[in-house]
């Protein structure tokens, strides 16, 4: 089996690899997530109880109110990792189905790292929370479906550009505003 000393890149990160990159003021480059949060997530996760992979892309786009939903192939590749750390179990199910259930080197690791996620969680949301409303969602995703279609049906002149972002400000302000 596979170890690792570390789940960050280096230095100058908040407990070992985890948290917010105090030399860049927060998550770089606008990602969701800093490196090693997803992991850290999903373990806290399955800490939780023992799920499935399709389970966990469920709940955590139930967390985010269906505004993020990590795809199958960000999921399988982190459960196998946590896996290969040790930090996880996989247990099969009917046949070939994979459960997944923290270890007692995850539950040590979760707890030597407790300030780390606690923070995650708060910022993540904590399950049971009241998704926004369907409305919302559905405005949210014609919006984003808009963008991206008009974005990748051919060359945006900087003009073009402007009205979109000025377009997508004003919306910003007035839902910062209700």
């Amino acid at each position: 089996m596979m170890r690792h000393g570390r789940w960050g890149p280096g230095p100058g990160r908040g407990g070992p690899g985890f948290g917010r990159d105090r030399h860049h003021g927060g998550r770089r480059g606008g990602r969701l997530f800093d490196y090693g949060e997803l992991r850290l997530l999903i373990l806290a996760m399955i800490a939780e109880e023992p799920r499935h992979g399709y389970e966990l892309i469920k709940a955590i786009e139930e967390r985010f109110g269906g505004s993020y939903s990590p795809s199958p192939g960000v999921i399988y590749p982190t459960l196998a990792w946590l896996d290969d750390m040790g930090y996880a179990a996989i247990q099969t199910e009917d046949g070939n189905r994979k459960l997944y259930a923290i270890t007692a080197e995850g539950e040590a690791f979760l707890a030597a790292n407790r300030a780390a996620v606690d923070d995650l969680l708060a910022r993540v949301g904590e399950s049971g929370s009241e998704p926004p409303p369907t409305s919302v969602l559905r405005a949210m995703h014609n919006l984003k479906m808009a963008v991206r279609l008009r974005l990748t049906s051919g060359p945006v002149d900087k003009a073009t550009a402007e009205r979109i972002a000025a377009a997508l400000d004003a919306a910003a302000q007035a839902v910062e505003k209700s």
